[in-house]
């Protein structure tokens, strides 16, 4: 028995079960939900991008995604022509199952096919760090696009979907709340040039980024 207790499998047990008993502390407080901006409010004053569309959002989807609050635009380059879709799902809670789709598992089912992916890191003016997000390339038939996404909750960039749980866990505990939102652009790659349609999503996140966190709860 005592060999046991020091083994490697009761200290990751021990783990799960304090993990447990936290997060069924944290979700068992009548949770704090805090205020944010209408995403229809935002706008992108810019004078390399500008709104091209704003993308309506079918009813199936809608209720598929069961967000509290979506963007849905495509915005072009002024000066290139090159055009980059928004997507930007908030939820307030997910204590009611709630939670964003991973676009990963949510492409394929679109017809599109997982050709590259890893991160990226972006340096973001006016942040100390450079935030850290998924960078996928997808195919469907001859269509190529660049996706980046990411996870966003309290000023915090998440990539990975296991870390973003796990904060939303101790978010829960430490602060009373488990609003996030997802937040993805897409650029569609043209004459094969991947890396031109990669450096112009990095530079539309870039531009949006600041703008975007005064209409998520920080």
């Amino acid at each position: 028995m005592a060999s046991w207790l020091n083994s490697k499998s009761s200290k990751v047990l021990s783990v799960v079960l304090l993990v447990q008993a936290a997060a069924f502390y944290g979700f068992s407080r009548r949770e704090r939900i805090p205020p944010h901006k209408l995403l229809e409010d935002f706008s992108l004053n810019d004078s390399n991008w500008s709104l091209q569309e704003k993308v309506d959002i079918d009813r199936d989807t809608l209720e598929v995604l069961k967000a509290d609050d979506l963007l849905s635009r495509v915005y072009i380059n002024k000066a290139t022509g090159q055009l980059a879709t928004l997507f930007v799902a908030y939820f307030q809670t997910q204590r009611t199952g709630k939670a964003p789709h991973s676009p990963k598992n949510c492409l394929p089912g679109s017809g599109w096919v997982q050709m590259q992916s890893g991160t990226l890191e972006i340096p973001i003016r006016g942040e100390a760090e450079p935030i850290h997000v998924n960078r996928y390339v997808v195919a469907r038939g001859d269509n190529q696009s660049i996706v980046l996404y990411w996870y966003q909750a309290r000023n915090r960039v998440i990539a990975s979907e296991y870390s973003a749980k796990i904060y939303t866990v101790t978010d829960a505990i430490r602060y009373n709340r488990s609003d996030t939102s997802l937040v993805r652009v897409v650029v569609d790659v043209r004459n094969g040039d991947t890396q031109k349609a990669l450096d112009g999503a990095v530079s539309f996140v870039q531009t949006f980024f600041e703008p975007l966190k005064e209409y998520l709860p920080a």
